[in-house]
């Protein structure tokens, strides 16, 4: 019997706008934004649907502006009767799971990621770090490039997307370097990525001492692997619940067999159904 997964996106996929059209069209949603703006004590949701942007990207804002938007379209999803057996969460998206599966309280989730993106960008002061995106980088080539690039400073792997993308963290010169060095190796193409701070490598682990963080800040996303793993299991159809569509695109480099859809604005209903 085919079995569904519900996918939450981690950082990155935010943009000025998300949400405020799950808003208008659903009172379930607004409910959702409602409670976040009234645990954080500031209207997050005015944050999401208006921006600026130079606000949204800030981490503390970014993490508990994603979540939201997720936990809104995933009330949709509930009060539509649409279910899964499964859910999963790409970095930050895990927290987003976690709600989803009744295992963490939306209130206290929200809270708790403003606090991750705090602790997250205080471990690293601004402009030490940077991450980069490695595409269709040849096979056996990443471990020799890292420790080459290091030369003393920290270089990792940080999400391991799909076969064809590899995230890399660390020092801004480090993974300079990196880029540089894959691209001769026969990478595609290197590109950077606009964080505010270097997530899922070593120099993360300052934020590692607070609770509820322990592992996996510093650790790397093996999201190819935890798609294959539900495969396994049976899922055949994926359901990627916030903002913009990053995974359902992964999902494709993964295996191109695989059946992605997306539900985070008001117009991705009518498809969904």
């Amino acid at each position: 019997m085919s079995k569904t997964a519900f996918l939450f996106p981690g950082q990155g996929s935010q943009f000025a706008g998300m949400g405020k059209s799950l808003a208008e069209a659903f009172p379930e949603a607004a409910r959702i934004f409602e409670a976040a703006d009234e645990a954080l004590g500031f209207p997050l949701s005015r944050l999401c649907f208006e921006g600026p942007e130079e606000q949204l990207k800030l981490t503390e804002n970014q993490q508990p502006a994603l979540l939201t938007v997720s936990a809104a379209a995933h009330a949709v999803l509930r009060a539509r009767e649409v279910r899964a057996d499964y859910v999963a969460g790409h970095s930050l998206g895990e927290y987003s799971a976690l709600v989803a599966a009744k295992s963490l309280d939306f209130a206290d989730a929200v809270r708790l990621v403003q606090k991750r993106g705090r602790y997250m960008q205080e471990a690293v002061p601004a402009d030490v770090g940077a991450m980069a995106a490695l595409l269709k980088l040849p096979d056996g080539a990443l471990d020799r490039i890292l420790a080459e690039a290091a030369q003393g400073e920290v270089v990792a792997a940080a999400n391991l997307n799909s076969p064809d993308q590899i995230v890399i963290a660390g020092h801004a010169r480090a993974v300079s370097r990196a880029m540089e060095l894959a691209k001769a190796a026969g990478a595609r193409r290197a590109i950077p990525i606009l964080v505010s701070a270097p997530f899922h490598c070593p120099l993360m682990e300052p934020a590692q001492a607070r609770e509820g963080l322990y592992w996996q800040v510093p650790n790397p996303v093996r999201w190819s692997d935890s798609i294959r793993e539900l495969a396994r299991r049976g899922v055949t159809r994926f359901i990627e619940v916030g903002a913009r569509g990053v995974l359902t695109g992964l999902l494709r480099n993964i295996d191109p067999s695989f059946e992605g859809m997306k539900f985070g604005e008001a117009a991705d209903w009518e498809k969904l159904k």
